[in-house]
């Protein structure tokens, strides 16, 4: 009666003739890839961060005026993130098709 479990050296064998293995992305070269396929989302992000951070110390301090623009220019950098978003979503499809 033949052995016909597979030893450990067929299994190498197999991966040699089924090719280079799949490489995994890592965050940094995925954040890498993303950012220059559509920069404007992560830099709407960060200007609604930072728009953010620095309308909340406004508050804090008691700056009510300079405190509610702030949360205004929070709103736009918002809306540029979703606008860019999107955009980038359109020409991700329109691109496979």
């Amino acid at each position: 009666m033949a052995n016909d479990e597979p030893s450990d050296l067929d299994w190498v064998q197999l991966r040699q003739e089924m090719g280079a293995t799949h490489h995994v992305e890592t965050t940094a070269e995925k954040f890498g890839r993303k950012f220059s396929e559509n920069p404007f989302v992560p830099i709407g992000c960060l200007a609604t961060a930072s728009a953010l951070a620095y309308g909340l110390w406004t508050f804090r301090t008691r700056n009510s005026r300079l405190s509610q623009q702030m949360m205004r220019l929070r709103i736009v950098a918002q809306g540029f993130t979703i606008t860019a978003l999107v955009v980038g979503v359109m020409m991700t499809a329109g691109r496979t098709k």
